[in-house]
C-alpha cells in the first residue's frame, strides 16, 4: 500500500468495522478507528475503539481510537477538522457505523421502532461523514470511500429499515460517485456476505443445530483486504459508482480471507447488484 497512507473506519469497535480497519492496518495504513464504545461494557459483544486501534497496531498500521457518536453532527464535523489539521488530506472512508438492534420476531410493525434507528446512524450517518471526508479527498488527488452493503439492498433480510438502509447506501454511492468523478475519487458499496463476527456467533449459538447456516462465513477482515486491494487497483475510478460483490470483486484482484479461502458470491441466492446486470468483468 501507498506510503503514509490515512484512513477513516466508522462504526469499528466491533463487527465489520474492527475486521475492516485491522485489515488495512495489516496494509500500513494509519487507521482512524471511531464508534461509541469506549470500554468495551456498552454491548454484550465486547470490543471498544481502543483495543481495535491496538489491534490496527499490531497487524503494522497505526491505529487511533476515536470515541464518536456518529448520530452528533457537530462532532463528527470537528473529527474531520482534527484530521485536516494532522493530515491535510485523507485516502479511504469506510462508512460501517449503524446501529443495528438485536433480532427480533415479527412483523415491523410488532418490533421495537428504534428499529428504524438504522436510517439515521447508518444511512444519513454515511452522508455525514463523507460531506466532511470528501474535501479531505479531494485534497489528496485520489482518494476511495467505501459503504459497506448487503444484498439486503435487494432482496429481504432482517426488517424494512435494514433494506431501506442498504438499498439506500448504494443509491447514494452511485449518486456520490458521479460529483467525485472529476476530483479522482471514487465512491463504491462492497456487499459483504455471511461474517463471522461477535454478533453473528452470539445469534447463531441460539439457534438449534439444524437451523444453523451451513455455509462457511467471511473474517471482516476480507472486506478490508478487498478495499486495500481496490484502493491499489489502477482501474479503481472504472468502478466508481457501482455495488460490488466482495466475494466477487476480492477475487477478480486476488483476496483471500485469512485462511487462504475465497469467500463464495451469494448473487444467485440472494439478488444482483442494481448496477450489475452481468459479471463483473475488468
Amino acid at each position: 500500500m501507498t506510503a503514509n497512507m490515512i484512513a477513516v473506519v466508522t462504526g469499528a469497535s466491533r463487527g465489520a468495522g474492527k475486521g475492516i480497519a485491522i485489515a488495512l492496518g495489516e496494509a500500513g495504513a494509519t487507521v482512524y478507528v471511531t464508534g461509541r464504545s469506549a470500554t468495551g461494557g456498552e454491548t454484550p459483544f465486547g470490543g471498544s475503539v481502543d483495543e481495535t486501534a491496538e489491534l490496527v497496531s499490531r497487524a503494522g498500521g497505526t491505529g487511533i481510537g476515536v470515541v464518536l457518536d456518529h448520530a452528533d453532527d457537530l462532532a463528527v464535523a470537528d473529527f474531520f477538522a482534527d484530521i485536516h489539521r494532522q493530515h491535510g488530506r485523507l485516502d479511504i472512508l469506510v462508512n460501517n457505523a449503524a446501529k443495528v438492534g438485536a433480532p427480533a420476531q415479527g412483523g415491523f410493525w410488532q418490533k421495537p421502532l428504534d428499529t428504524a434507528d438504522v436510517i439515521t446512524v447508518g444511512l444519513r450517518s454515511h452522508y455525514v461523514a463523507s460531506y466532511y471526508a470528501a474535501p479531505l479527498l479531494i485534497a489528496n488527488g485520489r482518494g476511495l470511500i467505501v459503504n459497506t452493503g448487503h444484498y439486503g439492498a435487494v432482496s429481504y433480510h432482517q426488517n424494512p429499515a435494514y433494506g431501506a438502509q442498504k438499498a439506500g447506501a448504494d443509491k447514494m454511492a452511485a449518486d456520490m460517485a458521479k460529483e467525485l468523478r472529476p476530483y479522482n475519487v471514487a465512491v463504491v458499496s462492497v456487499w459483504m456476505g455471511g461474517l463471522d463476527t461477535e454478533r453473528a456467533r452470539a445469534y447463531l449459538a441460539t439457534l438449534l443445530e439444524d437451523k444453523r447456516p451451513k455455509q462457511k462465513r467471511e473474517s471482516p477482515q476480507f472486506t478490508g483486504r478487498t478495499i486495500a486491494a481496490l484502493y491499489e487497483f489502477e482501474s479503481m475510478m472504472a468502478l466508481s459508482g457501482r455495488a460490488l460483490i466482495g466475494a466477487e470483486i476480492g477475487a477478480t484482484l486476488g483476496v483471500t480471507d485469512i485462511d487462504g479461502s475465497r469467500p463464495l458470491s451469494d448473487r444467485y441466492a440472494m439478488g444482483d447488484p442494481p448496477e450489475l446486470h452481468r459479471s463483473l468483468t475488468i
